[in-house]
């Protein structure tokens, strides 16, 4: 029988976690679409645990049109009611009401810097900027950086601690811990 490969702690062993940690987190990402649902996810993680999210996060998918920043930015008061009922997503009517804000930003962004992958991998040259400490950390320079110009510019739920795991989920922060295969 093969051993397991290690990895971060923090996976565990639910063969969703371990998947999204194998072939997602850590993995830089520059597709602005990807970069839109993730950052939507993190917030709606705040809270939570992250399998929760991840749990739910096909009916995400459905429910926020694949996460077209577009359309999201349209979501009205009708639209958030609707997703108070859907017990497939978590039913936080701030964190649901920002969804459309943060669309608009997004776009706002978008339209201002080429891309929003442009704008936040600009913050470290482009590259991912490696770390192998035994010790996650809950935030960073960097995180309270982009999480204040995010914040100034009018975003919901994007607090130092939330940016902290999406800058490590999109890859522009590689904390994979030391001994993990991915490492």
């Amino acid at each position: 029988m093969p051993r397991p490969k290690p990895r971060c702690f923090w996976c565990g062993d639910d063969p969703l976690y371990v998947a999204y940690h194998d072939r997602e987190w850590g993995v830089p990402v520059r597709d602005d679409r990807l970069l839109f649902e993730q950052l939507i996810l993190e917030g709606a993680q705040a809270g939570l645990s992250w399998i929760t999210v991840l749990r739910k996060r096909e009916r995400y998918r459905e429910a926020f049109a694949g996460f077209d920043p577009r359309k999201n930015a349209r979501f009205d008061a009708r639209k958030v009611d609707a997703f108070m009922k859907d017990p497939g997503l978590v039913r936080h009517r701030g964190k649901l009401e920002s969804v459309a804000l943060n669309a608009r930003v997004f776009l706002r962004m978008q339209a201002e810097h080429g891309s929003f992958a442009a704008w936040l991998w600009a913050h470290v040259d482009g590259r991912p900027v490696v770390s192998r400490t035994r010790k996650p950390q809950p935030s960073s320079p960097l995180a309270e950086k982009i999480s204040k110009e995010l914040k100034k510019r009018g975003m919901k739920f994007v607090g130092p601690t939330i940016v902290q795991a999406y800058l490590q989920a999109v890859g522009v922060l590689d904390h994979h811990l030391p001994g993990c295969w991915k490492a």
